[in-house]
């Protein structure tokens, strides 16, 4: 009998979507699974939409997307980073980050190939791994003095001839850690001592609270990177914006790995939904005040979750300078797909088991706090009496 392709099969489920399919069919959870925020997409947003399709644009689009926004997020890096891409050669337009992500990697690895990969972090990038038929080696990140940093020895240790990619998420789902521009550095150097590619996954660069201001950007490694460096950054409309499902994001990337991925566009997707395209305009366009203001609530929510699970037993939290997420260490929390399963059937409440951002989370739990206030506290209550019990 045909069998299905050994890549498809090495790609693991996720730990996630298992414990939500179980949620689902439970009532009055209090959910904080998913990373998503429960904001809905600002209206002004819809109705460019709206507008759009009433313009016509429901046809086809470049497979590089519509030359108007990729003009406009040039502009936005510009603006914000003060980093000139160039629109025409350097940025492509995808279908969501994840496909930025997929779409670069089928890009840079061939089968039998390795990527490094900083974890624990979200799965999607070493599923994409596989399913190029290539393997992920995962690098922790340790722990040191309250903050996550980058074991620069260890990625040494785990090269070989085959490796030739190196991926990186900052701000971190799901530890919320930020690279230093130190650490960009350091990791730009080192892809550039042993010839691989960096790819900086860099969705929440706006969820950021550490900066001079709320709302400053985290800064891109674009401002460290020269153009002919082997460098690519993942971007989504999708956090920042409350457009999870409008599944639209971009790629920057050096001019030979844009051109590529825009011929290979037409094959995965042809291109974003082009009436999707004109509404990121317009959340770049006015977005910002909205931003700002999640921004405010988010921080709130981030310190009130804190406050919390500082004062609970065997709870260890390093606090995240961006993303929207808390990765607590749960001493004797030793099958985190367990604990959080019975949680979930115990007390109702919904949380990520860390094992499934890697070997590296397990042991933690994920705790999307992009919720509203009369979700986070029950939850929180409902997780501490939870903790006294397992004791």
């Amino acid at each position: 009998m045909p069998r299905l392709a050994q890549s498809a099969e090495l790609v693991p489920h996720s730990r996630i979507r298992e414990l939500a399919e179980i949620a689902m069919s439970m009532d009055g959870v209090l959910r904080l699974y998913f990373g998503e925020s429960n904001l809905p997409t600002p209206e002004y947003i819809k109705q460019a939409a709206i507008k759009a399709l009433a313009d016509g644009y429901t046809f086809y689009t470049e497979n590089a997307g519509l030359p108007s926004l990729r003009r406009a997020i040039a502009e936005h890096y510009l603006r914000l980073h003060s980093v000139n891409v160039d629109p025409a050669r350097e940025i492509v337009i995808t279908a969501s980050g994840v496909q930025a992500l997929n779409l670069a990697i089928r890009c840079l690895l061939d089968p039998g190939d390795e990527a490094l990969v900083l974890s624990p972090v979200w799965p999607n990038g070493c599923s994409s791994v596989a399913m190029a038929n290539a393997v992920t080696r995962q690098i922790p990140h340790p722990l040191c003095g309250g903050r996550y940093v980058v074991d620069f020895d260890a990625l040494e240790a785990a090269l070989n001839p085959r490796t030739r990619l190196l991926l990186y998420t900052s701000p971190s789902n799901p530890l919320g850690w930020v690279a230093t521009e130190r650490e960009q550095e350091q990791l730009l150097e080192f892809a550039r001592r042993h010839g691989l590619w960096l790819l900086a996954d860099e969705v929440y660069d706006r969820l950021y609270y550490a900066g001079s201001r709320l709302g400053c950007p985290v800064p891109s490694i674009l401002r460290k990177a020269s153009r002919e460096d082997a460098v690519a950054v993942v971007q989504s409309f999708s956090k920042s914006y409350c457009m999870t499902g409008w599944r639209v994001g971009w790629l920057v990337a050096r001019r030979d790995l844009a051109a590529k991925a825009t011929q290979l566009n037409e094959f995965i997707v042809s291109h974003a939904p082009s009436f999707a395209q004109k509404a990121a305009e317009t959340a770049l366009a006015q977005g910002e005040p909205d931003l700002l203001a999640m921004l405010e609530r988010l921080k709130h929510n981030r310190d009130l979750c804190l406050a919390a699970l500082n004062t609970m037993r065997g709870v260890t939290v390093p606090e995240p300078d961006g993303a929207f997420y808390l990765f607590p260490r749960i001493a004797g929390a030793a099958d985190s797909f367990g604990f959080c399963k019975r949680l979930l059937e115990q007390r109702r409440v919904g949380l990520a088991p860390g094992v499934a951002f890697g070997p590296g989370g397990e042991g933690s739990v994920r705790i999307c706090y992009a919720a509203e206030q009369n979700i986070l506290e029950p939850a929180l209550e409902r997780l501490a009496q939870f903790l006294q019990s397992e004791t």
